[in-house]
């Protein structure tokens, strides 16, 4: 994965090359894009960070690198920087899922304020997204009689009433419970019921 850093997209070298400094002077890992064809022809999928783009460049707009990115499913925060002419654009991206926006001319505490909120953002939505595909990954290993036996227990149902509405023994139930728990590394159903809570049900 590449390292989590804010991407600074702008036609303006001179702007990229302060916000460059911006950014170092606060410990805020950046690198520099001169246009959004070059960045949207390089970033993958894993990246993490977030974006921070002009609203007005030559070529491609900072709002059609911003609809790039979420065509192609990158959920990257995008922070944009805007004129004051172009503040109702910006706000009607953020209705579409921008980050957020801040005007020219900034505050630079404002600015790495908000670029660090949306880099802790990404974090904790890529923390969110491994966790997801961890527990999909415990589930897959589950039997299908052992689906059924987690349903049931997720559904607060006692191991003799299990064992009644799927026609087996108890010592199967227990036995069944046991690899539940095993497999998807908790020890309680209520550590099991926030496991299958993370993925958004079962």
């Amino acid at each position: 994965m590449n390292p989590a850093c804010a991407h600074i997209i702008d036609d303006d070298e001179a702007i990229r090359d302060a916000l460059q400094w911006l950014f170092k002077t606060r410990d805020v890992a950046c690198t520099t894009w001169p246009s959004a064809e070059e960045f949207l022809a390089a970033v993958q999928p894993d990246w993490g960070g977030c974006a921070v783009i002009d609203i007005r460049m030559e070529g491609m707009s900072g709002l059609e690198c911003f609809d790039a990115l979420r065509a192609r499913g990158n959920l990257l925060p995008v922070v944009f920087i805007t004129g004051h002419g172009d503040v109702p654009m910006a706000v009607a991206a953020l209705k579409k899922g921008a980050f957020d926006f801040i005007e020219k001319p900034f505050n630079d505490s404002d600015l790495v304020d908000v670029v660090v909120r949306a880099l802790d953002a990404d974090a904790q939505r890529q923390l969110a997204a491994a966790t997801r595909e961890t527990v999909e990954a415990r589930l897959a290993l589950l039997t299908a009689r052992e689906r059924e036996v987690m349903e049931q227990i997720l559904a607060g149902k006692y191991n003799k009433v299990i064992a009644d509405h799927l026609n087996i023994s108890m010592r199967t139930v227990e036995a069944h419970r046991s690899k539940v728990f095993d497999k998807m590394a908790v020890r309680s159903a209520v550590e099991l019921a926030q496991l299958i809570n993370l993925v958004g049900g079962r």
